[in-house]
């Protein structure tokens, strides 16, 4: 039996930078030039009119970049916790094997039956989540920390502990 704390990690959003991906898509689309500095404080739906379009598409998962400092840090910690990467994939049905390929190429060192790819992350239990969206940390049991994304960037913490980046993560839980 494992001993070590359970560490639920978010993809989109913590993981693989979504806003970078958001971005890059909408100037291909249609030629507007996003930038992530002007989008602190507004909703994803707000930010982006076309990303649910865009988060549809075959491929939109499977290119997004790597977040800062995710893959050494996510290993360093992969040696301390027992690590989970959680992330609502349903309402995208073309994201799943993107994700799984995303993380396959990105993160190898987690093994694939420690990838759930699921609806609803209320389901979900463990001792630490690392989330952008308060619908998941609000129900989650264990300890939460609020991975910062412009849409919650000025918003209450609502009771979790705020992250800024992978750095910080590192710090708090080695």
């Amino acid at each position: 039996m494992n001993n070590q704390k359970r560490l639920i990690v978010d993809m989109d959003g913590v993981l693989a930078d979504i806003y970078g991906q958001l971005i890059r898509y909408e100037l291909q689309s249609s030629g507007t030039e996003l930038f992530r500095e002007n989008l602190y404080g507004q909703d994803e739906i707000v930010a982006f009119p076309n990303g649910r379009t865009h988060a549809n598409e075959k491929g939109f998962f499977r290119t997004a970049p790597v977040i800062e400092d995710a893959v050494d840090t996510l290993k360093e910690l992969s040696q301390h916790y027992e690590i989970f990467i959680v992330s609502a994939a349903m309402e995208f049905p073309n994201s799943l094997e993107d994700k799984y390929h995303w993380l396959d190429e990105h993160f190898d060192f987690i093994p694939w039956k420690n990838i759930v790819l699921c609806g609803d992350k209320r389901v979900i239990r463990g001792d630490i989540m690392i989330d952008d969206h308060f619908k998941n940390l609000d129900y989650f049991d264990g300890t939460t920390l609020l991975f910062e994304q412009p849409h919650n960037s000025e918003k209450d913490n609502n009771g979790h502990r705020r992250v800024r980046n992978w750095k910080e993560i590192r710090d708090l839980l080695l």
